[in-house]
């Protein structure tokens, strides 16, 4: 009796076991749900941020552009004089060229995130295929085995402290399935997410591509302007007296500004006791890897709307914006900074009161104190300055005195 009465409390209790099992796999999936998934979770919230952040990026870059329209109402009140209004159109080309600078140097970022977000996109898409592989096994498996496994946990059980065990055991079973599926929702959530972000950034890295073109239009546009509009006032009867005197006095000013320079080396060699910078006399590098021709030789010439003799420092290698222009001979640089004549412009010293000259630059690319090697890139070339089209004005300076650069150089 005592027996029997045993196995009967011993089946009523494991019924009450199996009963209880849903509710206590719920709760202990919960707290694993917590522990485990918590780097999934924090994932897919830094996605989001990320997500977040680019709809941002994509919508400030329309918004970045050069305002063409308020640039060309500033300029209109400079017109009246040819210097202020190549300065302020020089000014407002230096920050669209460096707008441009900035948006390549997004470009080449974009592409770097565009690359990590599709590994990221790749390594997720590996990673559930491989979750569901797992849970499409264990449920063969629990199917085929479903009408057998409840009650062999009872007959099998030798007490109830072994049917317990069971119980715990099959307990975390189906903890570990919830689990599972919480991250295999979770891993398809994050693919959703990386599949939006990777054709953000697409879309942005497209956009800036756009702007780089449009930006660059901009800047063709408005040197194209500042040509025409120099040739019409010089060539203006009204305006061309005072554009004689205004040319004169650029010519008059840039002459001063690098006899100035000349005379501050001067003094600063006078104060460095036993420190003397000289010319080996080695050969000139040609200052620009090609060029299409010689807008303007070294020497005296007429004007071609003056129609007045005038001397002309240097040599004009005409070539289009951009190229590159090189240090001509080692040396240190005395001077990269903008001038309303010579433009963005670049002066080297070689010792032994030795100099060359670069103007019209649209970008320097050297610092004043840096020293620099032959066929090093110092510039690009523009028509920065009083310039009528892109090109690079080459000048040779000797004992404070200009010189025929191709005194150095060959054609």
């Amino acid at each position: 009796m005592r027996k029997r009465l045993a196995v009967v409390c011993f089946v009523v209790c494991s019924i009450l076991v199996l009963a209880n099992l849903t509710q206590r796999a719920d709760a202990a999936t919960n707290n694993s749900k917590s522990n485990t998934s918590s780097t999934v979770t924090q994932s897919i919230k830094e996605k989001q941020e990320q997500i977040n952040k680019a709809q941002k990026e994509k919508s400030d870059l329309k918004k970045n552009l050069s305002n063409v329209q308020e640039i060309k109402k500033g300029l209109e009140s400079k017109k009246q004089n040819l210097t202020s209004y190549v300065e302020e159109l020089d000014k407002q080309l230096a920050e669209i060229e460096e707008r441009v600078t900035l948006l390549k140097g997004e470009i080449v970022q974009k592409e770097a995130e565009i690359e990590e977000t599709q590994k990221q996109l790749e390594d997720a898409i590996v990673r559930e295929n491989e979750q569901m592989n797992s849970m499409m096994d264990r449920a063969r498996l629990m199917f085929e085995n479903k009408d057998n496994f409840a009650a062999e946990l009872i007959v099998s059980s030798s007490g109830l402290s072994d049917l317990l065990n069971r119980a715990e055991y099959m307990e975390k079973i189906v903890s570990y399935d919830k689990e599972q599926w919480t991250q295999l929702q979770n891993t398809r959530k994050y693919i959703q997410l990386c599949e939006k972000q990777l054709e953000l950034e697409k879309d942005i890295l497209n956009q800036t591509k756009d702007n780089v073109e449009i930006e660059q239009n901009t800047v063709e546009m408005f040197i194209k302007q500042k040509e025409n509009d120099i040739r019409a006032y010089q060539s203006d009867i009204k305006t061309q007296e005072q554009a004689i005197k205004e040319f004169e006095a650029q010519i008059k000013q840039q002459d001063e500004e690098i006899k100035a320079l000349e005379r501050a080396i001067a003094e600063e060699r006078k104060k460095q006791a036993g420190v003397k910078r000289t010319y080996d006399g080695g050969t000139f590098t040609f200052p620009l890897p090609r060029y299409d021709r010689v807008s303007s030789e070294f020497g005296y010439r007429i004007h071609p709307i003056f129609k007045t003799k005038h001397f002309h420092s240097g040599v004009d290698l005409a070539v289009a914006k951009g190229t590159a222009i090189y240090a001509a001979y080692k040396g240190v640089v005395v001077a990269a900074t903008y001038s309303s004549s010579m433009g963005n412009y670049v002066m080297i010293d070689h010792g032994d009161n030795l100099y060359t000259i670069y103007m019209h630059a649209s970008v320097l690319k050297v610092s004043k104190g840096a020293e620099v090697t032959a066929g090093q890139t110092i510039a690009l070339v523009g028509s920065t300055g009083n310039s009528t089209g892109p090109h690079l004005h080459f000048g040779v300076r000797r004992n404070g005195t200009y010189v025929s650069p191709w005194e150095y150089i060959s054609r």
